[in-house]
């Protein structure tokens, strides 16, 4: 039996985009909260928390570009051009968000609150961008001869702009859930505090995401809802709901790391749900992964170098984490 390919290629991408998601999450999380946290100093050990790691993260989202386009180079040229414009507004706002991450720890008290602006615009802006780009994913894209053949505004809909805002919520509650792991005191309570709504408000995102892409895509419904699949696919739902009403426990309690755990295997199960939809569609509604496969010499040839490199970024990123591990004061960090 030879190696499948598209398979293998398809899981390593997935595999790359989770891990942006897990990662760049929570940091873009930290400036979604930013708002809702007046003082400086607490500003500051918000940031520091992620100060030795943010760039490192979005490493997974260079590797699962570049691996999108030496594997699947027909999903590529097909995505970029149908997200041209949303995709061009998150990087504008990854820009702002990482200039002014730097510049405020260096502005004077004048200029502070400029920058703390623009830490906040950027990361609303990077997350809004990454939801409506994967609500017009999912609503799927007009293909003709191997190209793109829709309009420049047809990833603009009100299922695309629902899915950023339900994004702004998801990665604020992986925000959240991460400063109660790394802080501690009155810091802490209030992000427990935040935490509560915030995951009935990601609970209800993911409920009407879950009806309305069958309700707009018979063959998703048809997935879900077919027998035995509903019966296959019925742990997910369930998980979530069980997930959510344990999120909310144990933030009563005197608990650190584990509503952080909990609130990934929330996205995780998410995400879960996405692919169970779209599987094994590369460019919905109709081009699988194996349609949209390079030739099987250049898929073999890139593989090589990607195995080898991924090993490198899971160790150094493990290592940074291991490093900078344990709970963050005010007054200590980035400088």
């Amino acid at each position: 039996m030879g190696i499948d390919l598209p398979v293998i290629w398809a899981l390593i991408i997935a595999f790359g985009l989770m891990m942006y998601v897990v990662m760049d999450g929570f940091d873009l999380g930290i400036g979604i909260l930013f708002p809702f946290i007046r003082d400086r100093v607490d500003r500051d050990t918000m940031v520091n928390t992620v100060a030795p790691v943010w760039d490192g993260n979005e490493t997974w989202l260079v590797l699962g570009g570049a691996a999108l386009m030496g594997a699947f180079p027909l999903a590529y040229s097909v995505l970029l051009s149908a997200l041209y414009i949303p995709l061009f507004f998150m990087l504008v706002g990854l820009i702002l968000r990482g200039v002014a991450f730097e510049f405020r720890f260096k502005a004077d008290e004048t200029h502070r609150p400029l920058w703390d602006k623009a830490f906040a615009s950027g990361s609303y802006l990077a997350t809004f961008s990454q939801g409506v780009a994967l609500g017009a994913f999912i609503n799927g894209f007009t293909v003709s001869a191997n190209a793109y053949d829709g309009g420049s505004l047809d990833w603009l809909t009100p299922f695309s702009l629902f899915t950023g805002a339900g994004l702004i919520a998801a990665y604020a509650l992986l925000g959240s859930t991460w400063l109660i792991m790394k802080t501690e005191g009155a810091l802490q309570h209030r992000f427990k505090s935040i935490t509560r709504p915030i995951t009935l408000v990601v609970l209800a995102a993911i409920a009407v995401v879950s009806l309305w892409t069958p309700a707009d895509h018979p063959e998703v419904s048809a997935r879900w809802f077919s027998f035995p699949n509903i019966l296959l696919f019925s742990p997910v739902p369930v998980l979530v709901v069980v997930t959510t009403i344990a999120i909310q426990r144990v933030i009563r309690q005197e608990t650190h790391a584990a509503p952080f755990g909990l609130a990934l295997f929330l996205l995780f199960l998410g995400y879960t749900g996405l692919a169970i939809s779209l599987w094994p569609n590369i460019i919905p509604p109709a081009i699988s992964i194996r349609e949209a496969a390079g030739p099987p010499q250049s898929m073999g040839f890139t593989l090589v170098g990607a195995l080898f490199v991924i090993p490198f970024i899971l160790g150094y990123t493990a290592m940074s984490y291991y490093v900078f591990r344990g709970k963050v004061k005010a007054g200590e960090g980035y400088h």
